[in-house]
């Protein structure tokens, strides 16, 4: 039987204009795309590890792929994935993780960019790569990616991505990077809450925060307009004190909105954090705006929500897909490996019955068939 995740990708992924013509269409092109996706499942990094996973599985996958002739060469998976429009391949993407997802309501949606940093190509002056992700932090899933441009950066990268999906009731988390009030505007006319940090590269507001928060002393006012809340985290020695403190004054909001035009911009927030680890003692401020309302666990729950995509993305593409070590560069290839990694981590993801890292699940997907079918197939 046609495992589940085949069904879906034959559907959602049939619209993939194949960059072949000719004879050079002797295999076809979602033959490709499947024997890619199981085999970087199941721990391969590069084209040749791919041939080789699918030149020892060919029994098992001739039950649901045609193959007729046979499996690809290492430089057939290189060649095709190198030229295929890596636009229309996140497309499929973003349609694919619609059909095998579902967002609830308030659910806290990262964005954050990371470089895969040996793609860079210095043969052909191309700079490493770097890609904007976007993480649902509860669901831990990717829900969509967008390369930047190599004349641009996250600023441009990110309105185009954002437009693409569906953050109804979702809470969007930016880093500052993102603190600009064109990308507020986009999540806003999305149907999305925003929350984005503001540091330093926003000069006047962050001072205005500074100033606002040092004058008011939230930690007296017992108004209506603030709000306040604390979490207390121990375990390894370490003790992790997070407070936050949220304003929702319209007198504020209003002179902030005169001072740039952030779209429906209702709180500005504070985040204290102290870290004690053994005698030493680290205290962090950052702060906040948001179109969340004046609830101040809402937002101290979100800012910590949006870490999720440093620690459950970004890092196991390192250390479990050994993202950082790729030497795969040519043309398109890095851009749309990167996209192939990302439905192999939502697959593993998805899969809950073991109860292990997602390095020791490609482990077992490589040595299991039936393992590997039931990722399929979740």
């Amino acid at each position: 039987m046609s495992p589940k995740a085949h069904q879906t990708i034959d559907k959602h992924f049939a619209s993939l204009k194949d960059p072949r013509t000719g004879n050079a269409q002797q295999h076809e092109l979602l033959d490709i795309l499947v024997i890619t996706i199981c085999a970087v499942i199941c721990g391969a990094d590069g084209w040749t590890e791919v041939a080789l996973w699918g030149q020892a599985n060919e029994t098992w996958l001739k039950t649901f792929l045609p193959l007729p002739h046979g499996i690809p060469s290492h430089d057939t998976f290189g060649r095709v994935f190198a030229r295929l429009d890596p636009k229309a391949f996140r497309h499929c993407f973003l349609s694919w993780v619609r059909a095998i997802s579902k967002l609830t309501h308030r659910r806290v949606v990262a964005v954050d960019g990371k470089t895969v940093r040996r793609s860079h190509d210095r043969t052909h002056g191309r700079a490493a790569i770097h890609m904007v992700s976007v993480w649902a932090a509860e669901n831990r899933l990717v829900l969509g990616q967008a390369k930047v441009s190599d004349k641009s950066n996250e600023i441009t990268a990110m309105p185009e991505l954002l437009r693409l999906l569906a953050l109804s009731g979702c809470i969007v988390t930016i880093d500052a990077m993102g603190c600009q009030t064109q990308i507020a505007k986009t999540i806003v006319q999305q149907g999305g809450d925003y929350l984005l940090a503001v540091k330093a590269n926003q000069k006047r507001l962050y001072q205005d925060l500074q100033d606002l928060f040092h004058d008011a002393d939230p930690t007296n006012r017992h108004d209506a307009t603030h709000d306040y809340a604390r979490t207390v985290d121990k375990g390894h020695g370490r003790v992790e004190i997070r407070e936050c403190w949220t304003v929702s004054d319209p007198e504020v909001m209003a002179y902030l909105r005169a001072r740039q035009p952030w779209p429906n911009l209702q709180t500005v927030a504070m985040l204290r954090a102290e870290r004690r680890v053994s005698e030493q003692t680290s205290i962090e401020a950052r702060f906040y705006i948001s179109s969340l309302e004046n609830d101040a666990g809402l937002v101290l729950q979100s800012a910590r929500g949006h870490w999720g995509i440093e620690n459950g993305l970004h890092w196991v593409l390192d250390v479990a897909f050994r993202e950082d070590e790729s030497r795969v560069r040519k043309d398109y290839a890095p851009e749309n490996l990167a996209v192939v990694r990302h439905m192999a981590l939502n697959l593993l993801r998805r899969e809950t019955s073991l109860k292990v890292g997602v390095k020791a699940k490609r482990l077992r997907a490589a040595w299991d068939r039936d393992y590997l079918l039931k990722i399929l197939s979740t």
